[in-house]
């Protein structure tokens, strides 16, 4: 049943934590253009220390959006507002599809964290009301799920999206709704844990705090643009030194 739910004030402690994530992404991906053109040999898809760092990000990414999911829903479904917000994203997980293949057909990025993202946020919205338990249980049983359950009968590319193939289709990011969905439920149940009238009324003084609340209640722009700038100039930096 959808029923509306009051509006929750803007926590700046949440946009600051999306917008050191955000921070964290573009470390990750500049290093890792660095590789791309030859500038540097870093190691970047291959070091366990870079992989873990991508991982973390990624985590902590959709943790949020089970947060935000609980904090703008949790009290009823808002659907206009959803939709909005879920249109938007679908619109930009298809663009870097398209992108991604223009670019790079090798590594062509058919599930993105933008699209576990949309169907997380979908998905997400059937957890709202259960008990704690039940969510971090199932939060658990996702994170574990590829490790005991893959076969090859999700092999290929109409299960691509689902993360449990014995085969990894070759991308540039990829993040299959198993695990991810996981961490997605672990920010519910956190959310779930902490009533919103206990967040951290915490303002940002510094000019970097207000730099980082900025990016993250931008986030989305943020994350559409901050790669093809880091890469067209990295890309004349390559020709240049060439």
């Amino acid at each position: 049943m959808l029923a509306p739910s009051p509006p929750f004030a803007r926590l700046p402690v949440l946009d600051l934590a999306r917008g050191v994530a955000l921070a964290a992404m573009a470390i990750y991906h500049f290093s890792w253009d660095l590789e791309f053109f030859g500038l540097a040999d870093l190691g970047v898809t291959e070091h366990p220390l870079w992989v873990a760092f991508a991982r973390a990000i990624a985590a902590s990414f959709l943790a949020l959006v089970g947060v935000g999911l609980v904090l703008g829903h949790g009290k009823g479904v808002k659907l206009k507002p959803f939709l909005r917000r879920l249109g938007v994203i679908v619109a930009a997980a298809a663009a870097i599809t398209v992108l991604s293949y223009l670019a790079d057909p090798d590594g062509i990025i058919w599930f993105g964290i933008l699209h576990c993202i949309a169907v997380s946020s979908v998905i997400g919205l059937l957890f709202l009301r259960l008990p704690v338990i039940v969510i971090i249980l199932a939060g658990m049983a996702c994170v574990a799920a590829p490790q005991f359950a893959t076969s090859s009968m999700f092999n290929g590319l109409p299960w691509v999206w689902l993360g449990l193939g014995s085969e990894i289709i070759p991308s540039n990011d990829y993040n299959p709704l198993l695990p991810w969905f996981g961490y997605v439920l672990f920010g519910i149940a956190a959310a779930r844990l902490i009533p919103p009238e206990r967040w951290p009324r915490w303002r940002p003084r510094s000019a970097v705090g207000r730099t980082l609340c900025l990016a993250g209640r931008h986030s989305l722009i943020v994350y559409l643009v901050h790669q093809p700038l880091l890469m067209g100039s990295l890309w004349l930096v390559a020709q240049v030194l060439r």
